[in-house]
């Protein structure tokens, strides 16, 4: 008999493998806003693809760890390098730079890449995760357009989003351990914080707010209590995981 939360489980991977999808789409017809919606959107089914494969009452299979990185590397790779690489808006200021967005693409590509090979291959018996997981660097990366390209809240600065990709990528791959976020986690509650201001000031910005107004404002709040969350996750996350994880 079919084991129906391991059904439900594959089905939020291919939920997130198509929200992935999408969000390049979008970025290629230059709509970022709705790309990083989608992105945000899809960490969602990625939380809920392993809550489901806990419940069920068969084991983990090899498929199922393949599929989920390689849904994880569309969604939480792809999608963001075309974020870094791609720039429609401000093409005075992001023109003479396209090949440095394009190379910082590349690297944070093949970062996402690796650490999710790695994960697959050996490190998803550990109880905790090495490198940060592409998941909160693709939110990073959100956090990041969000202030230097669009909507550009600090003015659109492509040093800043291009030392910001470098650190990110360089961040997935370095050996340091960080909190699986589930029951108990102490991280828990901060990041469904973090998930509901992106979802507020992601879906705040599809209309456009004239700056100033009452809807820009409270979209740019959010977008700080975006930023406040990953960087916690980033900053406090080693510190929340148990010494006591096995090495792989």
């Amino acid at each position: 008999m079919t084991d129906r939360w391991r059904v439900f489980a594959n089905l939020a991977t291919l939920a997130n493998a198509l929200l992935g999808i999408g969000a390049i789409l979008y970025i290629l017809a230059g709509n970022k806003l709705w790309a990083m919606l989608l992105i945000t959107s899809a960490i969602g089914f990625d939380g809920l693809d392993g809550l489901l494969s806990r419940r069920s009452r068969s084991p983990g299979t090899s498929f199922g760890r393949i599929a989920d990185s390689i849904a994880d590397a569309i969604t939480f790779g792809v999608a963001p390098a075309f974020l870094i690489a791609v720039h429609t808006s401000d093409p005075g200021v992001w023109q003479p730079v396209e090949t440095f967005a394009v190379v910082l693409a590349a690297a944070y590509l093949t970062a996402a890449v690796a650490r999710l090979a790695y994960f697959t291959m050996r490190a998803y018996q550990r109880s905790d995760f090495l490198g940060i997981p592409t998941p909160q660097s693709a939110l990073a990366v959100v956090v990041a357009i969000l202030f230097h390209d669009t909507p550009a809240f600090q003015s659109a600065q492509p040093v800043g989003l291009f030392v910001g990709v470098a650190v990110l990528a360089l961040w997935m791959v370095l050996p340091i351990p960080y909190p699986k976020i589930r029951r108990g986690s102490p991280l828990r509650w901060p990041m469904v914080a973090t998930a509901v201001a992106a979802g507020i000031s992601l879906v705040l910005l599809q209309f456009h707010p004239a700056m100033g107004s009452f809807l820009y404002t409270l979209a740019l709040l959010a977008s700080y209590a975006l930023l406040i969350g990953v960087a916690s996750y980033y900053l406090l996350g080693p510190f929340t995981v148990k010494r006591s994880s096995p090495e792989v």
